[in-house]
């Protein structure tokens, strides 16, 4: 399912003294079946911009295509946009609050209207596509789970709306590194098993280099760049500019180039960028070894 973004504005409090423009006149494309990472520092919109793709904001201006369809229009339901585009918010464990996994998961499907069996499977499906197993853990209350595994109850409850995209905004925050990666890999292998079009707002630059298609850097509720993962990161000096950090492996790889060590700058896995350094370092040895023999 993709998504066109058309000059997307939005103003908090129009007219009044504390007016703020959000979004200043956004325009993108998300692709069919893409995973798109959305950057930027603290304040600068993200929130705002993703919180417009499945209704919850209305724009001041600007038009929004879900699949074809302007969901921009007075007459459009908010429920039928919901269905198709599901956000998973930070933190999305203090939304849990029925007394079973199960319970909590059906929400929103009973909120449909579906038939009771059909629900029944929706929960089943989307508690294990989240890598939890269902007949260990429907009938436990979800505030006796660790912190990860409230995240993926959480996050099972979108996937049982079985939504066409699928928004995260900052789904690791506040997670142990064992915990950050574990829901890292959910996600990408939830992506890959149901080829859903995925968004990923994250402060984090390595998780984002790794898993997105195209990256979108939000700068005060502007769209500063866009591109790939290589594109974008590749401007170090720029992304510095906008408070933005590099991925860990890109920074390394500049900082040894501008010491003459070129191992070049568009991997952002660290055993492909060991293997890189290494070949770099090694045909440099040859090099000098080659101009001793000269002389």
């Amino acid at each position: 399912m993709s998504i066109e973004v058309s000059n997307l504005t939005h103003i908090y409090s129009p007219g009044q003294p504390e007016e703020q423009i959000a979004l200043d006149g956004i325009s993108f494309t998300v692709e069919d079946g893409s995973f798109v990472g959305i950057i930027g520092h603290t304040g600068s919109g993200k929130s705002t911009l993703v919180q417009h793709l499945n209704g919850i904001l209305r724009p001041t201006r600007g038009k929004i295509y879900v699949d074809g369809e302007d969901i921009t229009q007075k007459n459009v339901s908010l429920t039928d946009i919901r269905k198709k585009v599901g956000l998973v918010f930070q933190y999305p464990e203090y939304q849990l609050f029925e007394e079973t996994v199960a319970k909590d998961v059906a929400f929103g499907p009973k909120n449909l209207g579906l038939p009771e069996q059909q629900i029944d499977m929706r929960v089943r499906n989307a508690i294990e596509l989240v890598g939890l197993d269902y007949e260990e853990i429907k009938d436990v209350s979800p505030f006796e789970l660790s912190g990860g595994q409230k995240r993926r109850v959480a996050i099972a409850g979108v996937i049982a709306m079985q939504p066409g995209v699928l928004i995260l905004d900052e789904p690791t925050a506040g997670l142990d590194p064992k915990s950050h990666d574990d829901i890292l890999k959910m996600i990408d292998e939830m992506r890959a098993s149901q080829q859903m079009t995925t968004i990923l707002v994250s402060h984090n630059m390595d998780d984002v280099a790794k898993m997105a298609d195209k990256v979108l850097v939000i700068d005060e509720g502007r769209l500063a760049m866009e591109g790939t993962p290589q594109e974008v990161f590749s401007k170090g000096e720029d992304l510095t500019a906008l408070g933005l950090d590099l991925p860990a492996v890109t920074h390394i790889l500049m900082k040894l180039k501008e010491n003459g060590i070129d191992a070049g700058t568009d991997t952002f896995d660290v055993k492909e960028a060991a293997a890189a350094i290494a070949a770099a370092l090694e045909g440099g040895a040859e090099a000098e070894s080659s101009a001793g023999q000269e002389e």
